[in-house]
């Protein structure tokens, strides 16, 4: 099962187990961009994942068509601040507008769907993949987006203690800075891009299937011991904690 399953990292992800033979399952708010999405064998089902009883609709739609998850990776997610109303109005208005969006999309929607679906979670075997970001460890600019993220990692942590004894791994992957997706809300100017990749050890930008390349290989037997880490994905632009 993937979350944000349409676009970007998910997409990637979701084609990667496919072209492994797993079946797939992607999630995501729009059923439109699911479809569109064009994973070979997937199927969709579309809900807000911040919204309890629309997650409680997607447990039911597990247990009648799939039963049991193998992997449950979670790719939704965004940043509230480079939506178009996010400094409207009276400033502490908008500061709980963004907050609120920020931890709803990335951190609420993986906790209620991990909680929903976790006595689902293949035992042994199962694994459970957040995606957080770089933004964790160095701060995102507004501040909201890099703590929804980091409130991840604690989550994690607990979750892993908890499933452990049941055969089931818990971690964390964080990006840098990913090309090819839709985060950015277009193009990157130039100069930022130029710093972005300058960061970086390997002199380039990261791409969804650098990402998905590391979920599959979390989500293999080959990593079954490990659990409870995060993760970098960022070519050396933040060195490991």
């Amino acid at each position: 099962m993937i979350s944000g399953g349409g676009t970007g990292i998910g997409l990637a992800a979701a084609r990667v187990f496919a072209a492994d033979g797993d079946r797939v399952l992607l999630l995501g708010r729009r059923r439109e961009v699911l479809e569109k999405a064009g994973v070979p064998g997937a199927e969709v089902y579309a809900a807000d994942l911040a919204e309890p009883a629309q997650v409680r609709g997607v447990a039911r739609f597990v247990a009648e068509e799939f039963g049991a998850v193998d992997v449950l990776v979670h790719s939704a997610g965004g940043n509230a601040a480079r939506t178009a109303d996010a400094d409207a109005g009276d400033p502490l208005d908008a500061a709980a507008r963004v907050w609120t969006g920020d931890f709803r999309q990335n951190t609420l929607t993986s906790v209620l769907l991990t909680e929903a679906l976790k006595e689902r979670l293949a035992d042994p075997g199962g694994r459970v993949l957040f995606i957080s970001s770089v933004a964790a460890f160095r701060g995102s600019g507004s501040g909201s987006y890099a703590a929804s993220k980091a409130a991840l990692h604690p989550y994690a942590h607990d979750l892993a203690r908890e499933l452990g004894p049941r055969g089931v791994t818990v971690n964390v992957v964080a990006p840098g800075y990913v090309e090819d997706t839709d985060f950015f809300g277009g193009p990157v100017a130039q100069a930022r891009r130029e710093r972005l990749v300058a960061e970086t050890s390997t002199g380039r930008a990261g791409t969804p299937g650098d990402v998905a390349a590391t979920l599959h290989w979390l989500a293999s037997p080959a990593a079954g011991h490990i659990t409870s880490q995060i993760i970098q994905v960022n070519g050396g632009a933040e060195r490991g904690h």
